[in-house]
């Protein structure tokens, strides 16, 4: 505690220029983050690209009076969007996911026994609080209303009083934010897609600024291949964007003109994008072997997490998408 009680306390607040911070360019308009990363700050991917919906988080940013809270479809990239963000600011993120067991000690803290003595041990919520960082509380949509609504004073302004720490009340530091993601906006799921989910309680989700996030744009994943696989031509990295939003629009259950409409069990995330891409260059060697790198890497970053039904109806869409293209080509790029 005391190492961690040194490295958080020893931040200092800093103003940034957002324009140069979030877009490289000079813009005038000052964001607040801190002199230096911590082993709390995430790690700063310098090829990430910023989605469309970073824009809402960047204004909360620039003035973080109210809560967060970012919703969207799984894999639309909420969470790393928001730590990226954080990431440029140097700013701690403490992190929790949200469960149907998670109870408030889980987020405050709880009394533990340590050399022979009982001490206790605070919890990212907690710790968020004293040191000024972002607690970021993932598939809050899966916590118990009740669990969620027990933090309204929080979300207000409110000290942290912790009674089994003999009534120890947390100011909130200045910096102090609170950054909630969900699938769904809280009102529950009527699409039948996130088992689990609750409807929250109406007066916890008025005090948030609400921001949606869907998929990034075709452009946006196109580029991201790219930048990672130039050697992938570039046929096929819109290819692979384009199978991707096609098994996106499946899971939705969305009707196309050209495609029946299918409901599967598994979406594609940008992440499972480019571990596709990644595993289809590693996988070049196979087409001297008369295997298809691409449908071979697709099993691998995706596909068998599915059920044997919804990977025949992949491999199909596989052939159906790639297979006209040059074989020579979608197969074996770089040779």
């Amino acid at each position: 505690m005391s190492d961690l009680h040194e490295e958080l306390s020893g931040l200092q607040p800093v103003d940034f220029d957002a324009g140069q911070i979030f877009s490289g360019k000079s813009s005038g308009t000052l964001v607040r983050g801190y002199d230096r990363p911590s082993a709390y700050t995430p790690k700063l991917d310098p090829h990430y690209i910023l989605h469309e919906s970073s824009r809402d988080i960047v204004v909360w940013f620039l003035n973080m009076h109210d809560p967060l809270y970012i919703y969207g479809p799984s894999g639309a990239g909420k969470t790393s969007c928001l730590k990226q963000l954080a990431a440029r600011l140097s700013y701690p993120v403490f992190e929790v996911t949200g469960h149907g067991r998670l109870e408030f000690s889980d987020l405050i803290g709880h009394l533990a026994v340590q050399n022979g003595n009982m001490i206790f041990e605070y919890g990212p919520l907690a710790l968020a609080m004293r040191y000024g960082a972002i607690l970021l509380l993932n598939e809050i949509d899966l916590a118990s209303p009740e669990i969620a609504a027990g933090l309204n004073s929080i979300l207000d302004g409110a000290p942290l009083c912790i009674p089994e720490n003999g009534g120890e009340l947390i100011l909130p530091h200045p910096m102090f934010r609170f950054v909630a993601t969900a699938n769904t906006n809280g009102g529950g799921d009527d699409t039948g897609l996130y088992q689990g989910t609750q409807r929250q309680n109406l007066a916890f989700l008025d005090r948030f600024i609400l921001c949606e996030m869907n998929y990034p744009s075709r452009e946006i994943e196109c580029s991201l291949l790219a930048d990672r696989f130039p050697s992938l031509p570039a046929k096929c990295r819109e290819t692979m964007v384009d199978f991707a939003n096609e098994v996106r629009r499946m899971f939705m259950g969305e009707e196309n003109s050209t495609t029946p409409t299918h409901s599967i069990e598994i979406t594609f995330s940008t992440r499972s994008l480019l571990r596709w891409g990644e595993l289809t260059l590693r996988y070049q060697p196979l087409a001297r072997q008369g295997i298809q790198p691409v449908g071979y890497a697709l099993d691998r970053a995706l596909a068998f997490r599915a059920s044997r039904e919804t990977r025949a109806m992949l491999h199909e869409l596989v052939q159906r998408m790639f297979i006209p293209q040059d074989t020579q080509e979608t197969t074996t790029p770089g040779e």
